[in-house]
């Protein structure tokens, strides 16, 4: 008599659960690949558009570049042909740091055809004396420089010693007296926003401003601004580096 062959109840359907569980999560590694390697293609567009990105010159058509020893040797002309007719250019820092391509920087800049203005960027540890001579020895008389520009960037948490709020005012103040008188005109006040948290200075000083933000107009001023640095890092044929980019209100 043939023995009857014995059967386990249920191996068949667990093969098969288990088939369908290794498909699941083969087609779910699949479509999360997918999605990780278009969110990296979108990250790469994003940050390409990002560094290529200007204002539109139909809207804003006075554009132009801030420029300082960091960016290394800038062209000019090529700056010219990429729509900027204006350069601004940090002459001076405190009251010891000059860059000493500033007057070459002019010179190359005007050839190019591009407006020039000159830039000190204020150092809170140090006294108003020592940084406006320190300016007005590297950036000479010249009716044709576009206004001058204190730059307002550091707060004094960094300082060797303790200063006031009410003596970087006081400072400030005077700094801008001593820049103006030698300018013959009134500056700008380019301040970050950090220094605008600490110091409130846009609302101090009556004095047009330049403001900061990457992409979006700012807004941190409480006030309008004059100028604004639209793009920190504009990748351009002009430098090796990034540039920074600015535009004036219309």
């Amino acid at each position: 008599m043939a023995r009857a062959s014995r059967r386990r109840p249920g191996r068949t359907g667990a093969r098969r659960t288990r088939s369908s569980r290794k498909g699941g999560t083969s087609r779910f590694a699949h479509a999360l690949a997918v999605l990780v390697l278009l969110a990296v293609i979108a990250g790469a567009w994003g940050w390409w558009e990002a560094r290529s990105w200007r204002p539109d010159e139909a809207e804003w058509p006075d554009q132009g570049a801030l420029v300082g020893a960091r960016d290394g040797a800038v062209a000019f002309a090529t700056l010219s042909g990429l729509g900027a007719n204006f350069v601004y250019l940090e002459a001076s820092e405190g009251a010891r740091t000059q860059d000493r391509a500033f007057p070459d920087n002019v010179d190359a800049a005007r050839q190019a055809g591009l407006q020039v203005g000159a830039v000190h960027i204020f150092d809170p540890c140090v006294a108003a004396d020592g940084q406006s001579a320190n300016f007005v020895t590297m950036v000479p008389r010249d009716a044709d420089m576009l206004p001058p520009v204190l730059a307002l960037e550091r707060t004094s948490e960094d300082c060797p010693e303790r200063v006031s709020r009410a003596a970087i005012q006081s400072e400030l103040m005077t700094l801008v007296n001593q820049i103006e008188a030698h300018a013959g005109q009134p500056l700008i006040l380019k301040i970050s926003p950090q220094f605008e948290e600490r110091y409130g200075i846009a609302a101090r000083i009556e004095r047009n401003l330049w403001l900061e933000r990457d992409w979006f107009e700012p807004d941190y001023g409480g006030r309008p601004w004059l100028l604004w640095t639209a793009n920190g890092e504009l990748q351009t044929e002009a430098a090796e580096g990034p540039l920074r980019w600015v535009v004036v209100r219309p």
